[in-house]
């Protein structure tokens, strides 16, 4: 899933702070510091982060491990 730019909830802009929030955390910092230092007080706006998963890696990955699918290939 491609990251929201704007929260579901309340609408506050949080797309740019996806970036470094990834790359915090996966330096092993614990999610709820990075939170908090960047300013993401409300729980919608929290729960945006904790629950997001970035699946584009593994998208990419198939899409250059199998290709593009031929019409009809499935039916």
């Amino acid at each position: 899933m491609l990251f929201p730019v704007r929260c579901f909830s309340c609408g506050a802009l949080i797309g740019h702070k996806w970036e470094t929030y990834q790359s915090r955390v996966e330096a092993g910092e614990h999610p709820g510091k990075v939170l908090d230092d960047l300013k993401v007080r409300r729980y919608c706006c929290r729960r945006m982060f904790i629950s997001g998963v970035d699946v584009m890696r593994e998208i990419v990955e198939f899409y250059s491990r199998y290709g593009k699918a031929e019409v009809g290939q499935f039916r």
